[in-house]
């Protein structure tokens, strides 16, 4: 049988010789820099010729040329840049404006609730029952790859943003959730978000996917946002119940958390994920030894590209390489984001590093 793309490989610790990418990208002047065609005049040209130079890269690009307006064109510039546009909101305001009181989140039934549509948790939309979900869901994918993946090594995957810790983070704003997370009154909330979440979870395991990405940001670039203890009591065993959902049916988990998840690496992968990515705060090397030829992506760190120091990005992509020949499963990744304000020159160094070395 044929072996697939290298993102499937990579997954699933196959070590192909070219060393995969996973970028997380939103940064427009460097794609300019880079390809020599204005994003914001031509954004789809632009982004199709990055993938030309770079074919590793499988970047997404708008679905048309139709110029986007200039940031100096842009409106509403107080809540700060993302990619090439100012946000309209900042989520933690929206949070805030849902409840009266700590008390009233206390009462809050996320199952009573059940529709999230405009609700701004990132994943919007109706959870009122697995059917519901699964159709909206359903619907990201061609109608005649019916109920699995087009081929067995095919990276076909679908994400999710609320894996379980986010939900509470991202309904009640993040200070709030932190006010009341200790408090036997939240019990209650965890579980029926559990609920909702099986409904996710047993929708996606009749997708038409192999791969299901599993977004919880359980840590900061210091570690833990909550004990272990809480964790384990309200967070792991529900990633152990739902992943077993998907890998009976023959669906593996890529676990994506923002900064340095060492403290919790252990528990995500004992509950049944693939692979981590994360961002540079991680110990990368230390996974590599002791997961054999598991996924692990993000060890690439954004502050030595904005330093733009020609020696230092050889150094970290010569690291990087390193890890990926320890681990058939590593990917590139610059796991801190590259955006908007990383200089176009240093994301080119960062790439054509990557042509010349990253290599098993």
């Amino acid at each position: 049988m044929p072996m697939s793309d290298p993102r499937y490989e990579s997954y699933m610790g196959l070590g192909p010789k070219r060393i995969a990418h996973w970028e997380h990208w939103s940064d427009p002047d460097a794609a300019t820099y880079i390809t020599g065609i204005d994003y914001y005049e031509q954004p789809r040209s632009c982004m199709l010729r990055l993938n030309e130079l770079y074919p590793f890269l499988e970047l997404g690009a708008p679905a048309s040329d139709d110029p986007l307006p200039k940031l100096d064109e842009q409106r509403d510039q107080g809540k700060g840049r993302w990619g090439h546009e100012y946000r309209d909101h900042w989520q933690q305001e929206e949070a805030a404006k849902r409840f009266g009181s700590l008390e009233e989140m206390l009462r809050f039934s996320p199952l009573e609730q059940g529709d999230f549509t405009g609700w701004r948790v990132v994943v919007d939309g109706d959870y009122s029952s697995e059917e519901v979900i699964y159709e909206r869901f359903r619907s990201q994918f061609p109608e005649e790859w019916g109920d699995k993946a087009p081929e067995k090594n095919s990276s076909a995957a679908v994400g999710f943003y609320n894996t379980m810790f986010m939900w509470p983070l991202l309904v009640f704003g993040y200070e709030n959730f932190l006010s009341i997370c200790l408090k036997p009154e939240f019990d209650r909330i965890m579980e029926e978000f559990a609920e909702i979440n099986r409904r996710v979870f047993r929708a996606f395991a009749r997708l038409p996917v192999n791969f299901v990405i599993c977004h919880d940001d359980i840590v900061l670039s210091n570690g833990p946002v909550c004990s272990p203890k809480w964790m384990r009591k309200h967070i792991f065993p529900r990633y152990e119940e739902f992943w077993s959902i998907l890998k009976s049916a023959g669906k593996e988990v890529i676990f994506m958390v923002d900064g340095g998840v060492d403290a919790f690496a252990d528990d995500i992968m004992a509950c049944g994920a693939r692979g981590i990515i994360s961002e540079p705060f991680t110990n990368y090397k230390a996974l590599a030894r002791k997961y054999e030829n598991c996924f692990i992506a993000g060890e690439g760190d954004n502050r030595v590209l904005m330093r733009n120091n020609p020696a230092e990005i050889r150094a970290m992509v010569e690291s990087m390489v390193e890890t990926g020949r320890m681990s058939g499963g590593y990917m590139m990744c610059i796991g801190n984001h590259i955006p908007f304000n990383v200089p176009g020159e240093a994301v080119k160094r960062y790439l054509d590093l990557s042509v010349e070395l990253a290599y098993r």
